[in-house]
């Protein structure tokens, strides 16, 4: 296997989304429309997504990472109307999309229109996250449709499964179908259930952050392949177990966190960036599968099936978000929707990656040996439905969100919450340190006892100085220019070791532990700001 185009596309693909991080557009849009663009420069190699590639090796990563930086408890509190998209609307998604393609297209059997329609169902996990985190929506909002697009996989690909089956002649009944969608449901839910405590236990026990590190990145892997094996929802398996672990991060040594955020960092903006640019890349294919189907025929069924999958979210989001407040019980426990917040969940319904790749898993040829029936037209309208909902939702979605006036996060109150839980957090540090300096196995020196008082003390003072006034000059409030300065004081030291090293003063062994250990002053010393 020529390396190559691996090493082209990952690193083509970082460039693309790192100079997309300096505009207002969203990076995974600049991504689609590079690999839009590239596709037909000369040379550029044929990049076919394969299904036994993304499926089981980008998108548990992918899943685990976003699932580990979701809340449990938001996704908790918003279960109903997650539950509601993410099998809800997935299933009614497929049903009505797979029934439109029928009476669309001339001779489409029914059971292959089903399987376009589960193909196309599951709006897109890392388009979704991307978005709503760039746009600042409401925390529940993002909640929502972050919980949605964890879970839709799992649906869509039982329910292409279920149609699959069908369509290729190797029957498939409705009690079938919803045993198989039970199956894949309580299995992954169950297999998740049963790694998530071992898996927790074995990162608490191992001693070293590379150890834990490696075990980190093997976690989704596993998962999946674990539930795969005995026919469950992979999907479900990582969401559970990620969950799982990202609740209970804080039990796992502070190397161990610091190593991992920046590890999975790395990893998330590698792949996702990847897939992106792949979803571009794949035109030649497409077009060139298109076969017997003219560009115009095929366009116009683009174009129709673009506006049934945009059309049938509204449908489906607003009667959810709405009837269930029939109930006095759910009025009593949720917040009361708005139509510009419902307005906005049904608009941000953007397909990626996972939709490409099962509708690339479709057989070329049917248990009787005939061809997959419009296998090519197929995979044309999933590619077409893709890229529509990423540029025209994707693009609109934010002026949308402007438009609409919706509240975004209140950046004072969280401040203040936060201002409150150091206080009390340092209240605490407090009462346990004079315990600890009263025990005279704790005896310090008078300067190296005040020096941890005067560092809880400001950590304690620096989240209120966020609300207060700032420099007049700079604009920085006290807490910013604590941190330049002691980041500007950190960095003339490295540059001392650096000349001492240079001098032959000290080796580079010597000059490895001193800068590790300001590195870990300044990450106690500075925190970056969230993006």
């Amino acid at each position: 296997m020529d390396a190559l185009p691996v090493l082209f596309l990952v690193a083509g693909s970082a460039a693309v989304a790192g100079a997309a991080r300096r505009t207002r557009v969203s990076a995974p849009l600049v991504l689609v429309a590079a690999g839009l663009a590239v596709s037909y420069l000369p040379g550029v190699p044929e990049y076919t997504l394969d299904p036994e590639v993304i499926l089981p090796l980008v998108l548990p990563p992918l899943l685990y990472t976003a699932a580990s930086d979701s809340s449990y408890l938001d996704l908790r509190a918003q279960l109903r109307p997650v539950a509601l998209l993410s099998v809800g609307y997935v299933l009614f998604a497929t049903l009505v999309v797979g029934w439109a393609a029928y009476l669309l297209v001339p001779d489409l059997p029914l059971t292959a229109a089903l399987v376009l329609g589960a193909v196309v169902a599951p709006p897109d996990a890392v388009a979704a996250t991307a978005v709503a985190r760039r746009a600042g929506l409401p925390s529940r909002i993002t909640t929502i449709l972050q919980g949605e697009s964890l879970v839709n996989d799992a649906t869509a690909i039982t329910a292409f499964k279920v149609a699959l089956a069908a369509a290729v002649g190797e029957g498939a009944s409705w009690a079938g179908g919803i045993g198989e969608f039970l199956l894949a449901a309580v299995g992954g839910v169950g297999i998740g259930l049963l790694l998530m405590v071992p898996l927790h236990w074995l990162r608490t026990r191992l001693t070293e952050a590379l150890l834990q590190n490696t075990l980190s990145l093997l976690i989704p892997f596993v998962a999946y392949a674990v539930a795969e094996r005995v026919h469950a929802s992979g999907v479900l398996a990582v969401v559970v177990v990620a969950l799982y672990l990202g609740h209970r991060a804080w039990q796992v040594d502070f190397a161990t966190r610091l190593q991992e955020a920046a590890v999975w960092k790395m990893v998330a903006f590698i792949l996702e960036s990847s897939v992106f640019a792949l979803i571009g890349l794949q035109l030649p294919v497409v077009l060139e599968d298109l076969g017997a189907y003219g560009a115009g025929e095929a366009l116009w069924y683009a174009l129709a099936l673009f506006l049934v999958v945009v059309a049938a979210r509204f449908v489906w989001v607003y009667p959810a978000a709405y009837l269930p407040r029939l109930s006095r019980r759910v009025r009593d426990r949720e917040e009361d929707p708005t139509p510009q917040g419902a307005f906005v969940i049904a608009w941000a319904g953007m397909r990626g990656v996972v939709s490409l790749a099962i509708a690339f898993s479709v057989p070329l040829t049917l248990d009787d040996g005939e061809d997959f029936p419009a296998r090519n037209l197929v995979l044309f309208l999933t590619f077409t439905t893709v890229i529509g909902t990423l540029v025209v939702q994707g693009l609109s979605l934010p002026a949308l969100i402007r438009l609409l006036r919706l509240p975004g996060r209140d950046r004072r109150q969280e401040t203040l919450a936060e201002a409150q839980a150091q206080a009390q957090a340092s209240r605490a540090a407090e009462q346990r340190l004079d315990a600890l300096l009263a025990d005279e196995r704790n005896q310090l020196p008078a300067p190296l006892a005040e020096r941890l008082r005067t560092v809880l003390e400001r950590r304690r003072n620096a989240v209120w100085e966020r609300l207060g006034a700032v420099n007049p000059v700079t604009g920085e409030s006290a807490d910013e220019t604590y941190r330049r300065l002691a980041r500007a004081m950190i960095e003339s030291e490295r540059e001392v070791f650096v000349k001492l090293r240079d001098g032959r003063y000290i080796d580079d062994e010597m000059l490895r532990t001193l800068l590790r250990r300001l590195d870990l002053e300044e990450a106690a010393a500075y925190r970056e700001a969230e993006d």
